[in-house]
């Protein structure tokens, strides 16, 4: 009996014989809960894919001492030759060595994005086939969610057939609700209120809770708070979730229906979440509630590589796991696939200044490489014009072409120079993951209010900002303006300018001279100041850095990009 269990442990080290040491600790430590650290470019996915099929195919077997069926003689012969490599695996070789092996629809894989939830059930189906991983929940938390509410979702009040409202439904509804409850967009921004609404719900708390909490003398904390109930009340006559309520509503499913909370608890033998450090307090609610039932959970982080925090991501899952599971084991995949050993010295030397992390030592088998490359620069031009002349250099060379090089920022703003650089020295670049400085909604936004302070008459220009920031002029009183410029000859600014000599723009008429008042004294400035002065008086004068502010999430980022394209007009005056 012995002897068969040392076989099986050999082979089975053999089927997954691709993964290093501390891989593999990870795929057969498969009871209780489990904290693994993956470090970057450590193949935190390849262990998760064959963890999965592991459990499917062996259950336990690696870790265990039971056999389900002591294999005949001849069957034993088979096994001993495969593993020397003098034959082929059998084709019950699953079945002959696995205990306890798990269903597919035992197990759930939450991952963060539809792409990761992808490429985890592709390379499932690679290693297992289409039929045994059809039924593993492989999914997004939101999707997860969904589906289980669809089920059950009668018993919070809703139909199965449920909407899911996106970003631009959210954005609709609670400027309704505010239009209900007689409240100012512009003192209160509605982008501002859904980051309220969405981090109470990030952290459970219901709209009576919220009201609870609210101090009776903070004045915008009531109001969020009524705001709040009156967005819930109106998804709820809808039959609608927003995607923050997918997660709630599937916690308090879980926690006041315990015939329901007791049978996902008997389904998922195994559960297994991915960027774990990424987590908030609703789903880590939610992962432990899916849990609790055979205690298997397995989660797969950096606590190195939080950086969603902003979207109220709680560091602190990750880094006090094993206090809120008792007996967790602990793996950390610190071998590098990706990178040498000298960029993984550097790494290891930044983030050993992170406060409160597990700590780990990224190492890799690739060698030294090439030595990392640091330059000061006096200011930006000179960053980009120094990055413009190596990769000029390097292509000259013959050895590299433009392609083999990329250039990593830390913000969206801090690649204008790099593009400015670029189109200065004649290489093509291409932007990944964000628009091209002069395409940015903001600047685009900035150029027009130039150009119309420079040019009254341009009428593309100006009705890009006639309501931006909101002045409160509707896209109806924009296409009055527009029919009486081609009826009268006249241009729609001078028609804003004398909005109160026409009927139609009656009701508008104060708020459309108060804006061409506005661009008139600009146009005043502009004769006397430089244009960066123009520039800078302009945002003030428009309102524009309030306007970028109520949005808590992008707001700093685009204000970034307004404050570079002023450095810009700094160059220009300079080189003209």
């Amino acid at each position: 009996m012995d002897d068969f269990i040392l076989l099986r442990k050999n082979i089975i080290k053999k089927e997954f014989s691709s993964l290093n040491d501390m891989q593999l600790r990870a795929v057969f430590q498969v009871n209780g809960p489990l904290l693994i650290i993956a470090g970057a470019g450590s193949g935190k996915t390849t262990t998760m894919v064959n963890r999965i099929a592991y459990l499917i195919r062996f259950g336990n077997a690696y870790n265990s001492e039971k056999i389900a069926v002591l294999p005949d003689t001849e069957e034993i012969k088979k096994l001993k030759a495969y593993l020397d490599g003098n034959g082929p695996a059998p084709y019950d070789l699953d079945s002959l060595l696995a205990v306890e092996p798990a269903r597919p629809w035992q197990i759930l894989a939450i991952t963060f994005t539809n792409k990761a939830a992808n490429e985890l059930k592709d390379r499932l189906s690679l290693m297992l086939g289409e039929d045994g991983a059809r039924d593993i929940w492989a999914s997004t938390f939101h999707s997860c969610c969904a589906k289980i509410l669809r089920r059950f979702s009668d018993r919070l009040g809703y139909s199965s057939s449920f909407t899911i409202y996106d970003t631009d439904d959210t954005k609709r509804l609670i400027k309704t609700c505010m239009r209900q409850l007689d409240v100012n967009e512009k003192l209160f921004p509605p982008k501002s209120v859904l980051s309220k609404i969405s981090d109470a719900k990030n952290y459970l708390i219901t709209p009576e809770e919220y009201e609870r909490q609210a101090s009776e003398n903070a004045n915008r904390d009531m109001l969020t708070a009524k705001l709040y109930r009156l967005y819930q009340d109106e998804l709820r006559k809808a039959n609608a979730m927003d995607f923050d309520d997918l997660i709630m509503n599937t916690v308090i499913l879980l926690e006041q229906e315990p015939d329901v909370r007791e049978y996902y608890q008997r389904k998922f033998k195994y559960v297994l979440v991915d960027e774990y450090q990424d987590t908030n307090f609703a789903q880590f609610r939610l992962t432990q509630l899916l849990a609790d039932g055979w205690g298997n959970i397995c989660v797969v982080g950096d606590d190195d590589q939080s950086i969603y925090r902003f979207r109220g991501a709680t560091i602190e899952n990750i880094l006090g796991f094993e206090k809120q599971y008792r007996g967790c084991k602990v793996i950390k995949l610190e071998q590098n696939y990706r990178s040498t050993q000298t960029i993984l010295n550097a790494a290891n030397a930044v983030i050993a200044h992170n406060e409160g992390r597990k700590g780990k030592n990224l190492w890799t088998n690739n060698g030294s490489g090439e030595r990392v490359v640091s330059y000061l620069a006096a200011d930006q031009n000179e960053e980009g014009k120094i990055i413009a002349e190596i990769i000029g250099q390097n292509v000259a060379s013959g050895r590299y072409k433009y392609s083999d090089h990329a250039v990593l920022y830390r913000a969206n703003a801090q690649s204008n120079f790099i593009e400015s650089a670029f189109m200065r020295n004649a290489i093509s670049y291409r932007i990944f993951g964000g628009h091209r400085f002069y395409e940015r909604a903001e600047i685009r936004d900035m150029i027009a209010y130039l150009t119309v302070i420079n040019n009254p008459d341009d009428t593309v220009k100006l009705m890009r900002i006639i309501n931006v920031p909101a002045r409160g002029i509707g896209a109806s009183t924009v296409n009055r303006i527009l029919d009486l410029s081609t009826a009268t000859g006249r241009s729609a600014f001078d028609i804003i300018c004398h909005a109160d000599e026409f009927n139609i723009l009656q009701r508008s008429s104060a708020k459309l001279m108060s804006f061409a008042q506005l661009i008139s004294e600009l146009r005043d400035v502009a004769e006397e100041e430089t244009l960066n002065s123009v520039y800078l008086k302009m945002i003030e004068a428009v309102g524009y850095e309030e306007y970028l502010n109520a949005d808590k999430e992008k707001g700093p980022e685009r204000l970034e990009n307004v404050h570079e394209l002023s450095s810009n007009l700094i160059t220009y005056q300079e080189e003209n």
